[in-house]
């Protein structure tokens, strides 16, 4: 290929790849309601197959179903020329759609509308096509008529038995039967072939037979042919004789096959020869695809499924016998109709954007592509220089407005084509945010946050998110932001919560969203189920203590083995536990308990085993007997083994053994532990180290536990050493700025292999130094080396060494001497306001040299001053404390956060290392803007009447700003907590109080006041009052119910009568005294106190379930009680309370007697109840002493007609049975032909025919179509007599 040809190609390709990352961000979203407004080019989404194969027998239908905006307009060509369907009165057109009904009951042929059919449907933005739709009709020819002259065979030959059936459409399916219409059996020996021959490979004199019939089955036309019988007589006058394998099928030594990609391979092989030739199959060129190859027709056919290019090459069939074998290749080609590797995609763009088309087709051969623009071929569409057609690519640069087409990409070759519509839509649409309004996103603390914002627009969006407010943009670390608009906080926290803005923007216009985010804290299970051994019939409880979001209501479950709970009444699961009464066998398992929130879920699980009572004494499990007979063998320098019998196991096998260790020389009296072996070995070589006295003993482990310690050992000597390593953890850091001190970790008495043990310490200056400076110390783990310059980097080594030689080379550490305090300040301070509360402080880093120690960051100190109000201009304001923020690392800005709105501030900034701090910048002076203010100091009623309240409060401690006014919004609340709409007045700045005009007399009202300034309204206040009942009463100078958490607390002292109760009243009657009252209050705890008259006892109280009535049940008789109702606050002290009531309780006069607690009444009422029994019971015995029924007339009057002798024209039995299972079904119906149907074969056409001669016609055919079985005629009674059809039968060989 020439260079230039490969340069263009690469250039296509990077071209292509960058317009697809550009242009695959825009699709358009399924929304219904954006669809509907868009314009869009037709698209294809129903079409009939390409090879139409119809049922001459009913009408033609041409599916055609494609969408648009505006809708498609349809039209049809045949045989390439327009299809004018108003002139053809048996076809119609389905109403908004292309589909064609073409009908022919009226006796019309179908050749007449065979062809080749294309719907096109159209609209304004463009032109779509269809598949070339090809209709034909199936046929099934009739088999032309012939003798066939018996054939006559030696024993032994082989034999060919051709079916040949007339040629259909589609093909028929073969199968062989004989004149009952069972299949022929067939076998290695006798087999049908592909083309649907029945070949013999040799013949026996059991194959002799008048009834060889090949039948051909049409499927789409539903019918059967029969070709006529073939009648075999085979002889046996003369000996076979046998005879080495040859092929039937195919001829000659090699063969060749065409089959194309993704289609089903079928090779056969079938041979001839005596004894009966066996099949195998092989792939010359390669191995068998063993997943998609299968052995048909005993061997003698290989399947391949799903061809692919791989599939082509030779492949070799053998046939053997004893005699010998045979073989055959067949040479396999693949080609390969056209396929997509890259179908086109529909294309939305904005205007002046790039966009790429890609058609990419594979097959063999490889397919030519071509393209069309609203079904015209583009060479002849008017030139368009925003188009440009690369082979199979077209690439769109600066789209204009109106140049929406559906482009035609076409890919052939000589074995079939491929056809694909695609759009390019050119939309220029402003952004939509798709996501709803306002919706609210929950997730469970230290969790991810998806909040998502799905936007559609042409050109796409670009879409930024707020939090809280539209001033700051949220960037950077902890969120994530994702390409379809998705925010991510990846560890929610509470910090997290509140209201969040997606703002989605294009050169169109804008668009945004608010959703709200809500952290919740985890479900965590705090008290565990824990596992239980409980006695048979003892109860169990399993607790369950959840800690949950306050927010979120949790559901608890129990399980049982992973099932659910026994569904018993012994089962009783409490909100945090679960108790089982009498505990048997089968609630042995694993309880789990499961606590799931909308959000989270958490679940613990514990075993539960159920022992007898009291437990039967079973086999005795103790830890083993200690090892003894220790013995030291194969003695080495470092190296020894040991040995030792092990002690009795008590019934649980050992599972290891460990060995321990004792040091007389360096720690006499302390084991150490060596080293475990399994429990089935009774050795261990162990490793040692030098200059030690050891003493060795063992211990063994079962599942009780371990045993007592062995007898120790024999002492054992290890020679001394040279160190065999050195002190770890070397470290080099200073203390003062001018040392350095090196440390490490000594080495313990078992490492230092000898006596004498030393450290030589060496260091020198890095990069300046060449020769080490040591020194050798002992006893001792660090070193100071002194007069140092500050801060500079030493390389250090440190090496242990005894009086046997020096340990292995060390290796080099990097360490530092000691800082100093930095001696230059950050310059060029500057502060960037970015909000009322937020500062962004800048500076320029210190110069390294002037850091005299590692930098570890900046420390900025800030510290506000005073207000920016009027009033604090004259130094009556105190600075504030000082507050300092820490910014690690080599930083050069930082923000200041949480500072307040309107005020002066000072900073400065000082850099810190690992000594400190150094000399601070210069102050630089900074001021806060206006925020919105703090909530009001108080609101309460001065002054309340029937129609009228005054209000009065104080202004907010936080102004953050000029007051501006206030806002004050009220409304009213019913006794059922049901609102009003919603008052608002604005009140200046100056005011302290109003006076609320024209309200309703006894009614509570809330109210929500709120500050604000340039900046806006600030938190409001709530509060709830109300208007008095009477002018007479006074109005209460408190609230009714402060609501608002911002309230100062309420006084814990009792407070006077109040008009929120009225009309008290009280009556006493059987069941107790009955006290009522009217109730306007907020609060929803009340209460009926009482008290007996002149006591000096507590009052004694009951709670009133939200009703304003109760019933006092406890007063005693005969006593005076004060009694009034009081409203609760929800620290349980009196907000309300009503006037007292005096109630007495009258005692009751000496109850009569009880006539029916009477002994001589209760027996009167015995002996009246026994009379009335005694006259039942004669009564009955004479109602049945009466005359005799004529039982046995009625009977031979009435027979019952299933005991009947039957008509001798019934052929039955005349006879009763009485066996049960014999008898029919109550409701059913006998047949009265009483003949015995014999047992039927699954095979047997007889079976399934309309009569016993299989009604054929003399072609062979069978009468009517082909179809399922017939209903039987049931009219009279009878069941038909006629033989059913074969046609199922048939149906079930193929």
């Amino acid at each position: 290929m020439p260079m230039m040809d490969i340069l263009r190609d690469c250039w296509k390709l990077l071209l292509v790849l960058f317009l697809g990352n550009v242009v695959m961000a825009l699709e358009v979203p399924l929304d219904p309601k954006i669809l509907e407004g868009l314009p869009q080019p037709p698209t294809i989404t129903h079409q009939s197959p390409k090879d139409y194969i119809v049922d001459p027998r009913e009408n033609i239908i041409i599916h055609c179903e494609a969408k648009g905006k505006p809708h498609p307009r349809f039209s049809w060509t045949r045989n390439g020329i327009h299809f004018d369907i108003d002139k053809e009165p048996k076809v119609t057109m389905k109403g908004h759609s292309g589909t064609l009904t073409i009908d022919i009951s009226g006796g019309e042929k179908v050749e007449a509308y065979e062809g080749v059919y294309q719907c096109t449907a159209r609209n304004e933005h463009g032109t779509a096509v269809s598949n070339n739709i090809v209709i034909r009709q199936s046929r099934s020819p009739l088999w032309s008529k012939e003798r066939i002259k018996p054939i006559i065979v030696q024993q032994g030959v082989s034999l060919v038995l051709q079916c040949r059936p007339p040629a259909g459409l589609p093909p028929p399916i073969i199968f062989w039967m004989d004149n009952n219409f069972q299949r022929l059996p067939q076998s290695q020996r006798v087999s049908q072939g592909l083309n649907g021959d029945l070949y013999f490979s040799n013949v026996m004199t059991e194959d002799s037979r008048s009834d060889y019939i090949c039948y051909a089955r049409f499927p789409h036309t539903q019918t059967i042919q029969q070709k006529q019988p073939i009648t075999v007589h085979v002889l046996n006058n003369a000996p076979a004789e046998e005879r080495s394998p040859s092929f039937l099928v195919p001829t000659g030594s090699t063969s060749s096959k065409l089959v194309l990609r993704g289609q089903v391979l079928e090779l056969e092989c079938i041979a001839d020869g005596l004894p009966t030739p066996e099949l195998s199959w092989s792939k010359i060129s390669g191995e068998l695809p063993t997943k998609r190859a299968f052995y048909l027709n005993f061997q003698k056919t290989l399947r391949i499924v799903n061809v692919s290019e791989a599939d082509a090459g030779e492949y070799r069939c053998k046939a053997k016998n004893r005699l010998g074998s045979v073989h055959h290749t067949i040479r396999v080609t693949v080609k390969a109709a056209p396929y997509w590797i890259d179908a086109p995609r529909n294309l939305v763009l904005a205007p002046l954007e790039m966009g790429v088309l890609t058609c990419r087709a594979g097959g063999n051969p490889k397919p030519i592509i071509s393209w069309s623009i609203n079904g015209d071929p583009i060479e002849n569409a008017p030139p368009d220089s925003s188009r440009k057609v690369e082979d199979d690519t077209i690439i769109f640069t600066d789209v204009q407005t109106g140049s929406s087409a559906v482009y035609q990409c076409n890919a052939s070759n000589e074995y079939g084509y491929l056809l694909s519509n695609v759009f390019v839509n050119v939309l220029a649409e402003p952004p939509r945010v798709l996501t709803p309004l306002n919706k609210v996103y929950q997730v469970i603390m230290n969790k991810p946050a998806l909040l998502d914002c799905a936007s559609f627009g042409s050109p796409l969006p670009v879409v930024t998110w707020y939090k809280n407010s539209r001033t700051g943009v949220l960037v950077g670390d902890p969120f994530v932001f994702y390409e379809n608009g998705t925010l991510e906080i990846p560890v929610a926290q509470a910090s997290n919560n509140g209201k969040y803005t997606c703002v989605a923007t294009n050169t169109f216009g804008i668009s945004e969203n608010h959703v709200y985010l809500e952290v919740k804290e985890p479900t965590r299970i705090l008290k565990q189920p824990e596992y239980k051994v409980v006695q048979r019939n003892r109860d169990v409880v399993f607790e369950c203590k959840v800690k949950h979001d306050p927010s979120l209501v949790p559901t608890t479950t129990w399980l049982k083995d992973d099932g659910e709970l026994p569904d018993h009444e012994r089962f009783i699961v409490n909100p945090d536990s679960l108790t089982i009464i009498k505990v048997t066998e089968n609630d042995e398992g694993t309880y789990t308990c499961i606590t799931n929130t909308t959000l989270d879920q958490d679940s613990a699980s514990a075993q539960l085993t159920v022992v007898e009572a009291p437990p039967t004494p079973a086999v005795i499990y103790e830890q083993p007997d200690a090892p003894t007979d220790l013995e030291l063998t194969d003695h080495g320098a470092r190296s020894v083994q040991l040995t030792w019998t092990p002690g009795d196991e008590h019934n649980s096998p050992i599972k290891k053994f460990l060995i321990q260790y004792e040091d007389a020389l360096h720690d006499r009296g302390t084991w150490h532990n060596l080293t475990e072996v399994p429990g089935t070995k009774t050795t261990a070589h162990l490793k040692l180290s030098p200059y030690v006295h050891y003493s060795f003993r063992v211990m063994a482990l079962n599942d009780v536990g371990y045993s007592l310690p062995s007898q120790p050992s024999h002492q054992y000597k290890t020679n001394p050493a040279a160190p065999d390593e050195n002190p770890s953890e070397v470290n080099g850091t200073g203390t003062e700025h001018n040392n350095l001190v090196i440390s490490w970790k000594p080495l313990t008495s078992l490492q230092s292999n000898a006596p004498g043990l030393q450290y030589k310490v060496m260091w020198r200056q890095k990069d300046v130094d060449k020769d080490w400076t040591s020194v050798t110390v002992a006893n001792v783990s660090k070193f100071v080396v002194a007069g140092t310059p500050t801060f500079v980097p030493y390389e250090i080594k440190v090496q242990a060494l005894n009086k046997y030689g020096h340990g292995p080379k060390p290796a080099v550490v990097v360490g530092y001497s000691g800082e100093d305090l930095p001696v230059a300040a950050p310059e060029k301070v500057r502060v960037v306001v970015q909000n009322s509360t937020l500062a962004e402080v800048y500076w320029e880093p210190v110069p390294p040299n002037t850091l005299r120690g590692k930098l570890k960051g900046y420390k900025v100190y800030y510290w506000k001053e005073r207000n920016l109000h009027k009033h604090n201009g004259h130094g009556h304001s105190h600075p504030m404390e000082q507050q300092t923020l820490n910014f690690t690392g080599n930083r050069s800005h930082g923000k200041l956060p949480g500072l307040h709105p309107y005020s002066l501030y000072m900073v400065n900034i000082r850099v810190y290392n690992g000594r400190g701090e150094g000399p601070p910048s210069n102050n630089h002076q900074f001021e806060t803007p206006e925020g919105v203010p703090g909530r009001p100091a108080y609101l309460k009623v001065t002054e309340s009447n029937l129609d009228s309240l005054t209000l009065e409060w104080g202004p907010p401690h936080e102004k953050n700003g000029r007051l501006t006014g206030y806002t004050l919004q009220y409304q009213s609340v019913n006794n059922t907590n049901e609102f009003s709409q919603l008052e608002e007045v604005s009140v200046p700045a100056n005011e302290t109080s109003i006076t609320l005009h024209n309200l309703k007399y006894s009614t509570r009202y809330k109210f929500y006041f709120s500050a604000k300034t340039h900046r806006g309204s600030g938190p409001r206040i709530t509060e709830e009052f109300a208007t008095i009942m009477d002018a007479g009463l006074p109005a209460s100078p408190h609230p009714l119910s402060p609501t608002s958490q911002y309230l100062h607390p309420p006084h814990h002292k009792e407070q006077p009568v109040s008009p929120v109760f009225g009309n008290v009243s009280s009556s006493v009657g059987e069941d107790g005294a009955l006290i009522t009252w009217v109730y306007w209050g907020p609060e929803k705890h009340i209460y009926v106190e009482y008290i007996v008259e002149n006591s000096d006892e507590d009052w004694q109280k009951e709670m009133v379930n939200g009703s304003q009535f109760h019933v006092l049940k406890s007063l005693k008789e005969g006593l005076a009680y004060k009694v009034r109702v009081v409203a609760k606050g929800h620290t349980d002290h009196t907000v309300h309370r009503s006037e007292e009531l005096l109630v007495t309780v009258p005692a009751m006069a000496s109850r009569q007697v009880d006539i029916a607690t009477q002994g001589w009444f209760i027996g009167l009422m015995c002996a009246i109840a026994l009379l009335i029994l005694v006259l039942l019971i004669v009564c009955f015995i004479k109602r049945n002493k009466g005359g005799k029924y004529p039982v046995k007339e009625k009977e031979d009057a009435h027979a019952d007609p299933e005991i009947q002798p039957m008509k001798d024209d019934d052929i039955t039995f005349g006879e009763y049975s009485d066996n049960e299972d014999h008898k029919p079904l109550k409701g059913s119906r006998t047949p009265s032909s009483g003949t015995v149907k014999r047992d039927e074969s699954d095979d047997s056409l007889v079976d399934y025919g309309e009569g016993g001669d299989g009604q054929f016609n003399e072609d062979g055919s069978f009468i009517g179509q082909y179809s399922g079985k017939t209903e039987r005629d049931t009219v009279q009674g009878h069941e038909s007599s006629e033989a059913p059809s074969p046609i199922n039968a048939m149906n079930s060989f193929v």
